[in-house]
């Protein structure tokens, strides 16, 4: 039996722990209670606040982890637990989260295999592939409600669709993108390197199908039930649809000269006619065909060009916010790529000029507290920031911040131009009169201006931070301070926030091995991702 002395010395060790991962706030054990919110479940590991990570330890072995986004750790403050897993998941190599906290629901997509996993975010188990879109695949899609999957099979070039638990192989050569409206309404298709736009549609159920003018593919064979057929319009490089807040517009983004094409656009489309049961009774792609192009007031072109190009996209209700990459074709830098964010303003379709944020590929954004919009973006070492760096460092020994070409910007929204800031701030230098500024928390690469790049990014509602999967690891940021600060018991020291892109310490939520994706998966509405 323990004694009286040697308990006491056990609970001021619990208590020095306590005080040490939380500052001079009192913190009590998890609250439990019977729904958090919306009738959601209390979950195994009775976090309230969790953000799950995909990752792998080598390519071939991996999972899902789940971190508790209120105090910033791995395991629980107690210390009596190291880890939270989500059960019965052991893909090797886990690339992309598909959230959807409403639903208490996700979806992850294995690069390795193709399988797309059902994640069930009250149990924190995995319940079963629900798609497989083969090796290496590039892209696959769900409805919230769980009942419709697409994905690109690129090598096989087959588009896989399934709906009713039934799955349709429709071959599509070279199909690399995938979409699926909130509503399950509407699926799209993308081809790499291909001007046309391509949707699913479904045959009324008749023992004589007629086949739809123009298809590309119809399945089964026998008796067709889906066809995916082109889309009426003139696109040039289209590599993602992005659907507006109340979905009835679909953006076509075209990225234009950044994959081989001549003009960045965003092309407006009507939703109503791009619905799965509207069956075309002309070619799409002949002269006369119907076109879902809306027209758009006061003559306004329709597809809208982008000077600074455009690779993703995010609506407010007042902008369209895109992200892209612009040929620098004069000049010192002439031959780079330079990151941009335009803005179209919704009412008047006017569009900005291009704002300078980070460069590469860009392919996650979102908005977050403090009215922050974060951009995130792979592969940004060898574009005009870098070609910058290089330049600044040889002719005056220190770079300031147009030669900081980390993934990561962080924009004010409100204006039609919001400014823009590289995270987190480097400085390089090799002159003792400049000192250097470091990136806070190095990634096992140790590069101390460069994290790599972004791959994963998820908005914590509420408590003024971000998540990233930033070269390879979890990086937290805040979005700034807390305007009307509470101080609930259960709450830590930072929930008051920060200084805007200021990064979290996250030496208490590092993930052995490489961390693909983040989700914030107790998140209030799916818009959090």
């Amino acid at each position: 039996m323990r004694s009286f002395p040697a308990l006491a010395a056990s609970g001021m060790l619990l208590a020095m722990t306590l005080l040490a991962l939380t500052g001079c706030y009192q913190v009590v054990p998890y609250k439990i209670t019977t729904n958090v919110y919306s009738n959601r479940p209390v979950p195994p590991s009775h976090l309230q606040e969790r953000v799950m990570a995909a990752y792998t330890a080598n390519g071939t072995t991996g999972g899902l982890e789940i971190i508790d986004g209120l105090r910033n750790l791995r395991g629980n403050f107690q210390n009596t637990i190291p880890e939270f897993k989500i059960s019965g998941y052991s893909e090797g190599n886990p690339t992309r989260i598909i959230n959807f906290p409403e639903e208490t629901t996700g979806y992850v997509l294995s690069y390795n295999d193709g399988n797309l996993t059902d994640i069930n975010y009250g149990t924190e188990a995995s319940t079963g592939v629900v798609l497989n879109d083969g090796a290496s695949p590039p892209s696959a899609a769900a409805a919230p409600v769980g009942t419709m999957f697409a994905g690109a099979d690129e090598q096989a070039g087959i588009l896989i669709f399934n709906t009713g638990g039934v799955t349709y192989d429709l071959n599509l050569p070279g199909v690399d993108k995938a979409v699926i409206n909130p509503g399950a309404s509407v699926v799209l298709a993308m081809v790499q390197n291909s001007n046309t736009l391509y949707r699913v549609v479904k045959l009324p159920a008749t023992s004589i199908p007629i086949y739809p003018p123009g298809y590309v593919d119809c399945e089964p064979i026998l008796l067709p039930a889906y066809c995916v057929v082109p889309v009426a319009g003139t696109y040039d490089r289209p590599v993602n649809v992005i659907f507006s807040i109340d979905g009835s517009t679909a953006y076509v983004l075209n990225s234009g000269p950044e994959n081989g094409g001549k003009t960045a656009s965003v092309e407006f489309l009507q939703t109503s006619q791009l619905n799965i049961n509207l069956v075309p009774t002309v070619n799409p792609l002949s002269s006369g065909a119907p076109s879902p192009v809306s027209p758009l007031p006061n003559g306004v072109p329709n597809p809208i060009p982008i000077p600074g190009g455009v690779t993703d996209a995010i609506p407010d209700a007042t902008y369209l916010y895109t992200a892209g990459q612009q040929l620098q074709t004069s000049g010192p830098y002439q031959g780079h790529w330079a990151g941009n964010l335009t803005t179209i303003n919704l009412s008047t379709y006017s569009v900005s000029k291009p704002i300078s944020i980070s460069d590469g590929t860009h392919n996650r954004m979102l908005f977050a507290d403090n009215d922050t919009l974060w951009v995130g973006s792979s592969n940004c070492s060898s574009g005009v920031r870098y070609a910058t760096a290089q330049a600044e460092l040889a002719s005056q020994g220190y770079t300031d911040q147009a030669g900081n070409y980390n993934c990561l910007t962080m924009l004010t929204t409100g204006t039609a131009t919001p400014p823009a800031t590289i995270i987190p701030q480097v400085v390089q230098s090799n002159i003792s009169s400049v000192t250097p500024v470091t990136v806070p928390y190095p990634n096992t690469d140790q590069d101390m201006y460069y994290y790599g790049s972004l791959t994963g990014l998820c908005w914590v509602q509420n408590y003024f931070k971000v998540y990233t999967a930033y070269g390879g690891q979890l990086h937290g940021f805040y979005t700034g301070l807390n305007p009307n600060p509470i101080l609930p018991i259960e709450q830590l020291q930072d929930q008051n926030g920060g200084t805007p892109g200021s990064e979290i310490n996250n030496i208490n939520m590092t993930i052995q091995g490489t961390v693909n994706d983040v989700a914030y998966i107790d998140a209030l509405t799916n818009s959090a991702d």
